[in-house]
């Protein structure tokens, strides 16, 4: 089961009895779990038919016991077990029998980081109960969950200040819930939101400089760059995270130049490199300015600036200086 299927079986009130929500999207998952709540066990009859355990610190039994325990004054109990993943093998063999008869006005869910299908536990709950993944999105996936949570406050984005939000805000959907709820109510009355707006509440300017810092050695404009590495270390940046921006940025860069070689529709490749469709043109343009010899010199220079940051002795300022010249160079050096 998908977490849009399961999100549809709540809202139908058909809630499997059985449930093991997994994964690394936690907001999500905590999410559906709080619609979960709110639709299987009334609130007047909550204190009665709502048990929450922890992996951490309880031991099968006492959710076996209170799982076959009838609901009071209720249709159904709800009995949640979190941090499921800390539960070993042996553990996790007490619910097998449970999971081969469930009590039908039990709904018992797990919630965990992880799962091993290998395990017993696991093969009898495909047949008896539903798993659930909540993956991470990818950047490409987060301006459509964006404009879900606007479209449901009745509010739209322009083009521009939605791609602007992404950028700034990132893919952690605890954030970027957070700043949509600030963003929300700046607007006050207003159903539209701009390119001012998000500026006047999503603020980052560290990452507005790594981003232009990243555009300008795409587009091999040196001076441009030097002027942008100085400014993001007095902001405070580290060297070693500012390598890795520069060179995620470049692995999107090689990765959709290959592609385009490789004849793959431009329509397909933003999905396939998990990027912003937003960013698409801009990144496709810089990714041609490099060959395929280039990228590898390239990678064989950010190899060694990473080696360089880590040894003692060695001066930043300096050794991302060289790295902007040997990419904006027109060869770039080995």
């Amino acid at each position: 089961m998908t977490p849009a299927e399961l999100n549809k079986a709540i809202a139908r009130r058909d809630i499997p009895k059985l449930l093991f929500l997994y994964g690394e999207e936690s907001f999500l998952l905590e999410k559906a779990l709080r619609a979960l709540v709110e639709v299987a066990i009334p609130e007047e009859v909550r204190d009665f038919n709502f048990n929450t355990f922890s992996a951490r610190e309880c031991q099968p039994n006492a959710v076996l016991d209170i799982a076959l325990t009838f609901p009071v004054f209720a249709p159904h109990r709800l009995v949640l077990v979190k941090d499921a993943h800390q539960f070993n093998a042996s553990d996790l063999d007490h619910f097998v029998s449970y999971l081969k008869n469930p009590v039908p006005e039990t709904y018992l869910v797990f919630c965990g980081d992880k799962i091993d299908a290998r395990r017993k536990f696991f093969q009898q709950f495909k047949k008896a109960g539903k798993l659930v993944e909540f993956k991470k999105l990818y950047d490409n996936q987060v301006p459509g969950f964006v404009r879900d949570q606007a479209r449901g406050e009745e509010i739209r984005f322009t083009e521009d200040a939605l791609a602007l939000f992404c950028r700034r805000v990132g893919s952690n959907l605890q954030e970027v819930s957070g700043e949509l709820t600030k963003l929300f109510a700046y607007l006050g009355e207003r159903s539209l939101v701009d390119v001012a707006d998000v500026q006047a509440v999503v603020s980052d300017t560290r990452v507005d400089s790594v981003f232009e810092l990243t555009d300008a050695l795409g587009k091999r404009q040196t001076q441009a760059a030097l002027r942008l590495i100085e400014r993001i270390q007095q902001e405070g940046s580290a060297p070693l995270l500012i390598l890795t921006m520069i060179v995620r940025h470049f692995r999107q860069l090689w990765k959709i130049r290959e592609l385009i070689d490789g004849k793959v529709a431009e329509k397909e490749i933003p999905r396939k490199v998990g990027i912003n469709p937003y960013f698409f043109s801009g990144l496709l343009g810089q990714s041609k300015t490099f060959s395929r010899s280039q990228y590898q010199r390239l990678f064989e220079a950010f190899l060694q600036a990473d080696l360089a940051l880590k040894s003692s002795g060695a001066h930043p300022s300096a050794i991302l200086e060289n790295l902007v010249l040997d990419i904006t160079a027109n060869t770039g050096r080995r």
